[in-house]
């Protein structure tokens, strides 16, 4: 079964999605922050993560920035509600940016494509 990181200061995101992924077959681990996300990142052999940007203590672009020094092979996929950090240099090393929506289809279609071997 593939894991799956969800990092997101909202819990109501952090249910919502582990919920929805869940219910396509994946393991899903959460994170409340961005320490708490490399924490996890840094003990737990996962498939994927899924970052907010806006984070307390450290923002997702912080957090892809440091999972890809140390682990440039795990896909990591932006989750913003905020679609104007997709200009933001620092996003550009995840593998996708994905605007939040009530509609997850983007978001588990996403999922499917970066974990499809």
């Amino acid at each position: 079964m593939k894991k799956i990181l969800v990092a997101d200061d909202e819990m109501s995101i952090r249910l919502l999605y582990s919920e929805e992924l869940k219910e396509e077959g994946y393991d899903v681990i959460t994170a409340s922050n961005g320490k708490e996300a490399l924490e996890i990142v840094s003990r737990e052999p996962l498939d994927l993560v899924i970052l907010d940007i806006k984070m307390p203590e450290m923002s997702g672009i912080e957090v892809l920035r440091q999972i890809k020094e140390k682990y440039p092979d795990l896909p990591v996929l932006l989750s913003s509600a905020y679609s104007e950090y997709k200009q933001d240099f620092g996003t550009w090393a995840s593998e996708e940016y994905l605007v939040k929506s009530s509609d997850l289809e983007d978001l588990k279609a996403a999922v499917r494509r970066h974990l499809k071997n």
